[in-house]
């Protein structure tokens, strides 16, 4: 198969990816002299700090996703493919793909991140990731589904167990989730299935270490917990998953949860394509990047966002695998680029904390804006705010503004469709 890209007598830049950095790299080279192309096996650009929306029926998939041509309609410079990326090869300097080879000068790989299921195959198995539209749509037509199924059966056990949802990992998006789903226990489940005793449904976050949102502050894990459990959520601590056969999750400590709807949040890992040099392969599948975001003894290859080991003084660890890493990132490869071709001494790379936040669900969220700290009502405006302003595309924006509107004045979430876009078998 042919990639049919024309050629160019502009330097080429290669992006990998149409995530968060990979946006925020092609923009910045918008009016640069230099051919772009942007590779992702998506023709949209997921908004994925909403994902878990799309997954308790509070938004529409397209919503928080938007067409990459359509974010691009004027970059004269950019050329879009839709292709998987299979193989790096730094000698050739060229991508292979699935649509054939692609050559570069310069290359951007964005290539984000996946669930980390840490070897345990039993989840990887039976538990429901969330890092894509249609995973989340998969656990939004599970929820529904098992409540359907709850309705047919007269056994209180197997009604109790379909009614039961596990959400492991107490992270932003567990946290978030749960709380979503506590939302739906307290509003929308009551009046969909008037013949169950919803009272009897139980929604549990697992989280293997000592505290949730342990990125955050102490105010914003205990602020968390106490709003989850106003919501009927059952936090446990301290208690790692070891087994899920898709009946029976098992934790550390001996208990076992039957449940019928496991939502995996507990982590991830680097989207790592092959190719990139061994060596530099750290914990969590990234690949470690120098003060420029470049892969060493790879001058003309940059990685950057969840794939990009960068470990800084305050963060040891590697900078966090979140939204405004990626971005800053994705802007100064972009503008690093733009330098080295002008001849211009280039500067390093260096990243700017704006905070972390989370929403547990109505009226209800945490804010860190280091050195403020605030939760409640105001919080929860801050987070709306952010969002917003964030999403892609002005339409998504006043869509998704105008579900929140409705859904908070209405108790409601109209989106209760039961569709399963990926195929993925569910249990009988």
């Amino acid at each position: 198969m042919n990639s049919s890209i024309p050629q160019s007598n502009r330097p080429r830049v290669v992006i990998i990816g149409g995530g968060f950095g990979g946006l925020a790299a092609a923009r910045a080279l918008r009016r640069a002299p230099v051919q772009v192309i942007l590779i992702d096996k998506n023709n949209y650009h997921t908004f994925q700090p909403l994902l878990y929306q799309v997954a308790t029926a509070g938004l529409e998939p397209d919503s928080i996703g938007y067409p990459l041509r359509k974010i691009f309609k004027g970059h004269h410079n950019l050329i879009y493919r839709m292709a998987e990326v299979n193989f790096i090869d730094t000698a050739s300097k060229k991508v292979e793909t699935s649509i054939g080879p692609v050559s570069w000068d310069y290359l951007i790989v964005a290539a984000g991140s996946r669930s980390n299921f840490f070897g345990m195959d039993s989840f990887s198995a039976h538990s429901m990731p969330m890092k894509s539209i249609p995973e989340a749509m998969d656990i939004r037509a599970r929820l529904f589904r098992n409540f359907e199924k709850a309705t047919l059966t007269e056994n209180l056990a197997e009604q109790d167990a379909l009614m039961t949802v596990v959400v492991v990992g107490g992270g932003p998006t567990g946290v978030e989730t749960a709380g979503a789903i506590g939302e739906l226990k307290r509003h929308i489940l009551p009046r969909d299935f008037p013949e169950l005793d919803i009272r009897r449904m139980q929604i549990h976050l697992v989280e293997a270490g000592p505290s949730l949102l342990a990125a955050m502050s102490a105010h914003a894990s205990e602020s968390a917990r106490h709003y989850l459990e106003e919501l009927g959520v059952t936090v446990w601590l301290n208690a790692p998953v070891v087994d899920f056969d898709g009946v029976g999750l098992k934790l550390k400590n001996g208990v076992t949860i039957r449940s019928g709807a496991v939502i995996w949040s507990a982590g991830v890992e680097g989207a790592l394509i092959p190719g990139l040099p061994d060596p530099l392969i750290q914990r969590g599948n990234r690949i470690q990047v120098d003060d420029y975001c470049r892969v060493e003894g790879a001058g003309s290859v940059y990685v950057i966002g969840d794939l990009a080991f960068r470990p800084t003084a305050a963060f040891p660890k590697g900078l966090p695998m979140v939204a405004q890493v990626a971005i800053q990132m994705g802007t100064f490869v972009a503008n690093d680029l733009k330098r080295r071709l002008s001849g211009k001494e280039p500067v390093p790379f260096e990243y700017k904390d704006l905070g972390s936040m989370a929403t547990i669900g109505r009226n209800r969220a945490v804010v860190d804006l280091k050195p403020v700290r605030f939760s409640g009502l105001i919080a929860w405006f801050v987070w709306m705010a952010v969002h917003l302003m964030t999403l892609v595309g002005f339409r998504n924006r006043v869509v998704v503004f105008i579900n929140w509107v409705y859904n908070y004045f209405s108790y409601d979430r109209g989106i209760r469709l039961i569709l399963t876009p990926t195929g993925r078998k569910e249990p009988s």
